[in-house]
């Protein structure tokens, strides 16, 4: 087989290993439950051991109140509180931006076409769930120190329930408690559920850039998990557990309701009514003996997954950042790249010099390589000969060419084998820039945004337009004519459309994934130039002591 052919297998691989990489990384198996007891709206909780199985299929089991909102503003988030449940029913980031400089939209009740809101409630007696009226003393609050509380009331003749939010400053875990007052003259059995109500199709990417967006949950015996709506429309999702949080996980950002670590709590994911869907987890609080008040704390992250941020937040919950099966790979990649920005400020500059680091890692096998092929373009023209002499008498051509390989001491492998090694590294890379919530909104010279695809120069159709793409395709043709030509007219044909083929996809990459690329190829263009002539001149030399 010729080395140029491996060389094509190997690239196709390459595309190949992504394509899989990102469709395993959306995979994921679902624990299935029983029936028991039905509800009349399936977005409370049942407080048996079990979830319900009953799924409506239309909307009428599902409304969300509207009513006039409590406005909080924090150093982290613009948030409005419904009076029905104390649901958060809307939720800005101020610190991250969206395509139009506002501030990012996380949370929205309004279903158009994002539909995402945080809700809790209680089970047992005249216990208020998350569709009974709470009351305020003001209608907004603002953070003016380190911390802001927010109570809320609920109180009938027999309970008085506070809900408590507490803001941080600087921290995007919120602190939400319960307080139960049992006014009443018999003990209550008390449950409490925590749970995100989400669409099923926002935030899902796109067809060229497909990303996650699901239930996620993490505890010791399972660690990281993720459940997909599609497959929650199946079989409705639910395990009994001592720890773990459970969330939503989408690009760039997270939310999770995290529980004391000593509460035992069933964990869920079930559909709602039409495309809206429940993930959250429910825990039994015990009795409430008359006149007792028992005191119930949870906490909410809600925020971008920052490695540091997701760390501090909760066991397991970094891993929401998914790097899929190179994770062992992609988070140390990761870390020098955030070491590096640390140090030079930029995550451009940042991408470049860890492009370089990897480059200089993996010297000596790309040397290897580029020997290899410079040599097989050494001996291009023999090979093209005995072509002719040969014609279509295969084995007479194999034989010829295994001849000339072994005098010449060519490996017709060498020139593969080393990229193979390295295909690890570039995919696990690939995840780490591709999801890292850190590069979104980096500016990098004229690019404002590193996370998004380079469009400087407008877009064509559907297509975004920049110089990155551009040039990438410019150098992967230079890097083309640099290796052997193809002795194959359909082969050489094919490689000469590589450059445009990949080009198509770069469009749609993120600027930074691309300008990492971009970056590697002018080096590997470098060091195969200069291999390419230090073989060339050694050929010469050999020629003339002959």
């Amino acid at each position: 087989m010729e080395t140029k052919r491996l060389i094509l297998f190997v690239v196709f691989s390459f595309s190949l290993l992504l394509l899989w990489d990102s469709w395993q990384k959306e995979q994921t198996p679902i624990e299935t439950v029983g029936v028991t007891e039905k509800i009349s709206d399936s977005s409370i909780p049942s407080s048996s051991a079990q979830l319900t199985n009953n799924m409506p299929a239309s909307n009428l089991g599902f409304q969300l109140a509207q009513t006039p909102y409590i406005t909080v503003t924090t150093d982290l988030y613009n948030i409005s509180i419904s009076n029905v449940g104390g649901d958060i029913r809307s939720l800005e980031l101020l610190k991250h931006k969206d395509g139009e400089g506002a501030p990012y939209l996380m949370m929205s009740d309004n279903a158009n076409p994002l539909l995402y809101v945080a809700q809790t409630g209680l089970l047992g007696g005249d216990l208020p769930s998350h569709k009974d009226i709470y009351s305020a003393m003001r209608a907004s609050y603002q953070m003016n120190d380190n911390e802001l509380v927010v109570p809320l009331v609920f109180e009938n003749s027999a309970v008085k329930v506070t809900k408590t939010y507490r803001f941080t400053k600087n921290s995007y875990v919120i602190q939400v408690t319960y307080s139960l007052l049992n006014k009443s003259l018999n003990t209550i059995k008390s449950s409490v559920y925590l749970q995100f109500i989400h669409d099923g199709t926002t935030h899902q990417g796109s067809a060229m850039m497909p990303s996650f967006t699901g239930t996620a949950y993490f505890n010791n015996k399972d660690k990281f998990t993720k459940l997909a709506f599609d497959d929650v429309d199946k079989k409705p999702f639910s395990l009994v557990t001592s720890d773990g949080w459970i969330g939503i996980i989408q690009r760039y950002f997270a939310g999770a309701w995290i529980l004391p670590s000593e509460t035992s709590r069933e964990l869920y994911s079930k559909k709602v009514a039409d495309n809206i869907y429940a993930s959250g987890t429910l825990a039994f609080l015990g009795e409430i003996d008359p006149g007792s008040t028992k005191l119930f704390t949870s906490e909410l992250f809600v925020g971008p997954q920052s490695k540091d941020d997701l760390a501090a937040a909760a066991e397991g919950l970094s891993y929401a950042v998914d790097y899929g099966w190179l994770t062992f790979i992609a988070s140390p990649l990761f870390s020098v790249l955030s070491g590096i920005q640390k140090a030079v400020i930029n995550w451009g500059v940042a991408i470049i010099l860890l492009t370089i680091l990897i480059k200089l890692l993996f010297y000596p096998l790309s040397a290897a390589s580029y020997r290899s092929m410079a040599q097989m373009r050494e001996v291009a023209p023999r090979l093209q000969s005995m072509k002719e002499k040969f014609g279509d008498d295969k084995q007479k051509m194999q034989q010829a060419m295994m001849e000339l390989y072994k005098t010449e001491k060519i490996n017709p492998l060498g020139g593969c084998l080393p990229i193979l090694v390295q295909i690890p590294v570039f995919i696990a890379l690939y995840w780490v820039l591709l999801g890292s919530v850190e590069l979104r909104g980096a500016p990098f010279l004229y690019i404002s945004d590193l996370s998004v695809p380079d469009s400087l120069f407008g877009t064509l159709w559907f297509v975004p337009l920049g110089p990155l793409p551009l040039l990438m395709a410019a150098s992967m043709f230079l890097q083309m004519k640099l290796n052997p030509k193809p002795t194959d007219p359909m082969q050489a044909r094919l490689m000469m459309m590589m450059p445009i083929i990949f080009s198509i996809f770069f469009f749609f990459f993120p600027a930074g994934l691309v300008l990492y690329w971009l970056v590697n190829n002018i080096l590997s263009i470098g060091q195969q130039w200069y291999v390419n002539n230090k073989i060339h001149a050694e050929a010469l030399k050999k020629k003339g002591n002959a």
